[in-house]
């Protein structure tokens, strides 16, 4: 074997290394099961929903704010899901970057009424899209405004013992890992962290390197997939791949992870059409089972 060979070996040994977890790490993940409760595409109440997602094997949920409270309890009951999460329900149509102050405070108004059913859920984090940079609402604008709602929301979450995770989505608006954690540090409290929605990240990606930034200040992830082509002429708004189907790097996405050392709940986001009955919701589910063994 000449020097050049044994260089070339060496090196991709190292690159697998740092890629691929080994057995043992993956068997000391400390992962749940959740969906989301938007994604849930089985008709019926609250109630028949859940029932089909805990026989798919699911051990939550990710109920929207401003559901009827009581629902949702009397269904976690019965069903014994737990809540992995609460998503605020107001923050796309009231988004706290809005130009107005009468629409930031309704955007406000449903932070604050996520946080109260996110603690009467036991649940511990709600999920904020934190404002949308478009529509005559500039980059600079969208961070400052909604950084001066969310730190009236602080005290609050902080006395419910609940924490404001901010997500990243298709709003224009942190679209780096760089910017995640500069948002992060000018917001400057231990309440509000990020909730790491893995597909997105994977269009302006790699999500792993978001994972190797974001590190400790992750509170949630959500399980999606994406997808590298160009949609099809026709295609449906919203489509997307099945997890495991898609250009997702789940190996090295999971292997961030636990660097990160990342643990709790992992949140299925994918289209209600990939849960929309017992067989659909347990595919989803076992396909979450083979990623999380990577």
């Amino acid at each position: 074997m000449n020097r050049r060979s044994f260089l070339k070996i060496t090196a991709a040994s190292a690159a697998a290394a740092v890629v691929l977890p080994s057995t043992s790490a993956a068997s000391n993940r400390k992962l749940r099961k959740a969906i989301m409760h938007s994604t849930i595409g089985v008709k019926g109440s609250v109630l028949e929903k859940y029932r089909v997602m805990k026989e798919a094997e699911f051990e939550g949920v990710e109920p929207m704010g401003g559901m009827d409270r009581e629902e949702v309890l009397a269904a976690l009951k019965e069903t014994g899901l737990q809540a992995a999460s609460v998503c605020d329900h107001i923050h796309w149509v009231k988004p706290l970057s809005a130009p107005d102050e009468g629409t930031r405070k309704l955007g406000l108004d449903g932070l604050l009424h996520s946080l109260q059913d996110a603690r009467a859920y036991g649940a511990g984090s709600v999920l904020l899209v934190p404002g949308i940079a478009r529509d005559g609402v500039s980059y600079d604008q969208c961070w400052e405004r909604s950084i001066v709602e969310i730190k009236k929301a602080i005290p609050v979450a902080k006395e419910l013992g609940v924490k404001i995770s901010i997500e990243n989505v298709g709003n224009n608006f942190i679209t780096t890992p760089e910017q995640a954690m500069a948002y992060l540090d000018a917001i400057n409290s231990e309440w509000v962290g990020w909730h790491f929605d893995i597909g997105n990240a994977g269009r302006v990606g790699p999500a792993e390197k978001w994972i190797n930034l974001l590190g400790k200040r992750i509170v949630r992830i959500h399980v999606k997939d994406f997808s590298a082509k160009p949609a099809a002429p026709g295609a449906r708004s919203g489509a997307r791949p099945k997890l495991l189907d898609g250009d997702t790097n789940w190996p090295a996405v999971m292997n961030a992870l636990d660097r990160a050392g990342y643990s709790g709940w992992a949140i299925s986001e994918q289209p209600s059409d990939q849960a929309s009955n017992l067989e659909t919701a347990r595919d989803l589910a076992q396909r979450m089972d083979k990623i999380l063994a990577l």
